[in-house]
């Protein structure tokens, strides 16, 4: 199918644009250029606020989404997409309110740490400690703590993926729900036809991925690593249930293709759909493409019934 008629004018207007080589920039000029880009978001939430919280030896930022009525609220702990080294609080902020108003649930978003100033396992470290904090911290939030989900987009559903894992190989905290959005989660065929397919020219490339990965890991070996590719762990029984979300004009749409055969096959309930005009991070497009909106509310709406079935 053709792309979206919204997203082929914004990629014809990105792909027109000058940028700088990767080879002559930094992460943080990146992360200047991002914030400069910013608009705020138009959906209104009951209740918005950011809490430091004290994990080991460091300090995270999270912010809070709660929804109208009186809780306690089930919870989606939101790790956002940037390729570990870029993205935030306020670039994921829209979507983090539509889940919030979508599901009725309050959404924690986690500020980890970024490479390359912080490479792997800190993400991941931060992702789990975030969740065990909120898990115990729940009535403080006023979560309930027997409905707490993951998700998160691209980078953000490779941390939601492997805190489910450390969840479970560690007995931490009980997950009822994964939701994976165009996630980087690796690939089971070494030459994934997603990757040909969607090389260049939709907004994530193969060299920007390249890139982040060099920013991100500390050598190549770690690539095969399964918190850095969940999809090459050999026992993922168990798990919670999940949500998959793919584009498919997206280098890592097969990415997010195997795990959900992956989970399926070992018996854990998958719920996926690849959207067929969309390209990698239209999420973050729904204010002004309809059929992001609707992808967010749908998710939104599963997950609204998997705390309703609690």
């Amino acid at each position: 199918m053709p792309l979206d008629p919204h997203i082929q004018i914004f990629l014809n207007q990105y792909n027109e644009m000058p940028r700088p080589s990767l080879e002559d920039v930094t992460p943080p000029q990146l992360r200047e250029m991002e914030k400069m880009s910013l608009t705020p978001s138009k959906e209104a939430v009951k209740k918005v606020y950011n809490k430091d919280i004290e994990l080991n030896e460091r300090t995270l930022t999270i912010r809070v989404y709660e929804p109208e009525g009186t809780g306690p609220f089930p919870a989606l702990v939101y790790y956002h997409g940037g390729g570990w080294v870029l993205g935030s609080l306020d670039t994921h902020d829209s979507i983090c309110r539509s889940y919030a108003n979508g599901a009725n649930c309050i959404v924690v978003s986690v500020d980890y740490r970024l490479a390359p100033e912080d490479k792997f396992p800190a993400a991941v470290n931060d992702a789990y400690e975030a969740l065990d904090w909120i898990s115990a911290h729940a009535s403080q939030l006023n979560i309930d703590s027997n409905k707490i989900a993951v998700g998160g987009d691209s980078a953000g559903g490779n941390l939601a993926a492997v805190v489910s894992i450390l969840a479970k190989e560690r007995q931490g905290p009980s997950i009822v729900h994964q939701l994976l959005i165009y996630p980087s989660l690796g690939f089971k065929n070494q030459h994934p036809a997603s990757m040909k397919e969607n090389a260049e020219g939709y907004f994530l490339s193969k060299d920007l991925m390249d890139w982040f990965r060099l920013q991100y890991l500390n050598n190549k070996e770690e690539e095969q690593h399964p918190y850095n590719a969940p999809v090459l762990l050999e026992d993922l029984s168990s798990l919670p249930s999940a949500t998959i979300i793919t584009a498919q004009y997206d280098p890592l749409r097969d990415s997010g293709k195997d795990y959900a055969d992956a989970l399926k096959n070992h018996g854990v309930p998958v719920t996926y759909e690849n959207y067929e005009t969309m390209i990698h991070g239209f999420l973050g497009f729904h204010e002004f493409v309809p059929l992001a909106q609707q992808a967010i509310n749908k998710s939104a709406a599963q997950l609204r019934q998997v705390f309703d079935s609690i």
